[in-house]
């Protein structure tokens, strides 16, 4: 498919109408009254349903739907008709796709964009037909291969987790010999295995705030990519799971307190050993985790959170219940200091982490 073509007062329209056609996969055919007749799906199911993955309502009448929507919402009734979900955990599963797909689409295209502007080439006029020719062209040639990737690691995440799953199921009493469960069952059990006594961490930069001020966007967007490159790759050799960022703060998850004990203190250690980044500090907290749709719940969360903002720079603060996790542990050194009030915790008592060793050594 090229984009090459003699420009004209309409080029403008058919270029952007052609970059819609080729990401949605066909043209925008049919109302909500249509897609409800083909799929079997009823108007309010249906706007429920888009409603969740993020988009407006629209109006009945207005043409916005293709053929692909159609079979979306046929798939959803196959899994329901199977007794595979259920409509409420299929609008569970919209809204996170929903979520975290939007996220990851805007940054393709804000790096498509990226690409754009600094081309060869390119004039830097927004919405002019050259730049918009080669936009549609580089988009043609890039998604078919961002879709492989994407599903590759897609398929990679979803067998890590399922191997922490069933490692974690106890005996699989429930899947007795020729049993299948139905959605009542699945929704049971899942209410318990979802979960999960976890180490949890919060990780921010002390300061950011003040930093962002004397900054242009441009280094303000590299110190936040140095961080999240920075905290993924700790949090990932140390066998633990970014649960997400926000800013100047990432929170994560290690199966054991020893695990996320390593990473905070290697973190820190990386951190002051970089002098684009601002001093970072971390909160743990050990306990009960309920484990949805890639996000974490609970007190340990809170804990760590509240931990966080009490610590100082280049400190890791841990929870008491984290602090006996760790006991007789020879890697580490635990200094139990004075209760603190923090919002919800009236008296919350840190425990100073440090690695074992000479005095101010960062590494264990």
């Amino acid at each position: 498919m090229s984009a090459t073509r003699a420009t004209g007062p309409s080029d403008g329209d058919e270029l952007r109408g052609a970059m819609e056609e080729l990401l949605l996969g066909g043209s925008r055919t049919w109302t909500r009254r249509d897609i409800a007749e083909r799929s079997g799906v009823g108007s309010e199911r249906s706007a429920q349903i888009w409603r969740a993955l993020g988009f407006p309502v629209v109006d009945d009448e207005a043409r916005v739907f293709t053929d692909a929507d159609v079979e979306a919402l046929r798939a959803g009734e196959r899994l329901i008709a199977a007794g595979l979900i259920t409509e409420d955990s299929e609008t569970m599963m919209a809204r996170a796709l929903g979520h975290h797909l939007s996220r990851l689409a805007e940054w393709q295209m804000h790096t498509l964009g990226a690409w754009l502007h600094h081309a060869p080439g390119a004039s830097g006029a927004s919405g002019a037909s050259g730049d918009e020719a080669a936009f549609l062209d580089h988009a043609t040639a890039l998604l078919p291969e961002i879709e492989l990737l994407q599903r590759h690691v897609w398929r990679r995440h979803l067998a890590a987790h399922a191997a922490r799953m069933l490692a974690d199921a106890p005996g699989n009493a429930a899947d007795a010999p020729g049993r299948r469960p139905g959605p009542g069952t699945v929704t049971e059990a899942r209410a318990d295995a979802d979960v999960r006594h976890l180490a949890v961490g919060f990780s921010d930069m002390v300061g950011y705030t003040r930093m962002t001020r004397g900054l242009d966007s441009t280094a303000l967007v590299r110190v936040i990519d140095r961080f999240e490159s920075l905290t993924g790759d700790v949090v990932a050799e140390g066998r633990g799971r970014v649960v997400k960022t926000i800013g100047d703060e990432v929170l994560f998850v290690a199966e054991s307190a020893s695990a996320a004990a390593a990473i905070a203190l290697e973190l820190t250690a990386r951190a002051q050993a970089e002098q684009s980044l601002p001093e970072v500090r971390t909160g743990l907290a050990h306990g009960p985790v309920l484990q949805r749709f890639g996000d974490v719940y609970g007190a340990a969360v809170n804990i760590a959170a509240r931990l966080t903002a009490v610590a100082r720079p280049h400190t890791v603060l841990v929870d008491t219940a984290f602090a006996g996790e760790l006991a007789g542990a020879a890697a580490h050194r635990l200094k139990v200091l004075r209760p603190v009030s923090v919002r919800g915790y009236s008296r919350l008592r840190p425990v100073l982490l440090r690695p074992a060793g000479p005095a101010g050594s960062s590494r264990s």
